[in-house]
């Protein structure tokens, strides 16, 4: 059995946290958003009216992305993000329409900036221990490994309470709850 093709090709890694992002403050990994559109091509439509209503409050609750306006003449309308890794994604908005638009825009405002990767293991940490990894057999009473199975105390479930149902029937019997 082979691995698909696509994987040969993606940047491979581990997964990590932009810059230590969340162990101190959060820090927003969008720079800087480049809109590039035509003002009277029938493809920038979407664009122009997500600029026109939508793109200042957009700006006003985000004061860390900046955001630049370029207007071209006869160009497919695209986006060009930045981030602070220096990682730039690129996206045609060729005839979406202004919610599309806003949805993308708050995508790449909180996207991180590390793209599509073909992760090498699912955990890594800096300080591995000499002890070894957790597994469920950890810390579990070493008795157990000598016991002969099925064994009756081994049967019931650990730390079982009495039910609410149970408790009110025993009230009822008029016995004492323990």
């Amino acid at each position: 059995m082979t691995a698909p093709c696509y994987n040969f090709f993606l940047k491979s890694g581990y997964i990590n946290a932009p810059l230590s992002n969340g162990i101190g403050r959060f820090v927003q990994q969008c720079q800087r958003m480049t809109i590039k559109f035509c003002k009277s091509h029938g493809g920038s439509q979407g664009v122009r009216e997500y600029i026109e209503n939508d793109l200042i409050d957009f700006a006003r609750a985000n004061p860390g992305v900046v955001i630049y306006l370029k207007p071209r003449r006869h160009r497919s309308p695209v986006i060009v993000t930045e981030y602070l890794n220096g990682h730039r994604e690129w996206m045609s908005f060729h005839k979406l329409s202004s919610e599309e638009v806003g949805k993308w825009v708050h995508h790449f405002r909180s996207a991180s900036g590390t793209g599509e990767m073909r992760y090498k293991n699912f955990h890594k940490t800096h300080h591995p221990t000499i002890q070894g990894p957790w597994n469920q057999f950890t810390n579990k009473a070493p008795e157990k490994n000598l016991m002969k199975f099925p064994h009756e105390s081994l049967s019931n479930p650990p730390n079982l309470s009495p039910t609410a149902t149970e408790i009110l029937l025993e009230l009822h019997a008029g016995k004492v709850i323990t």
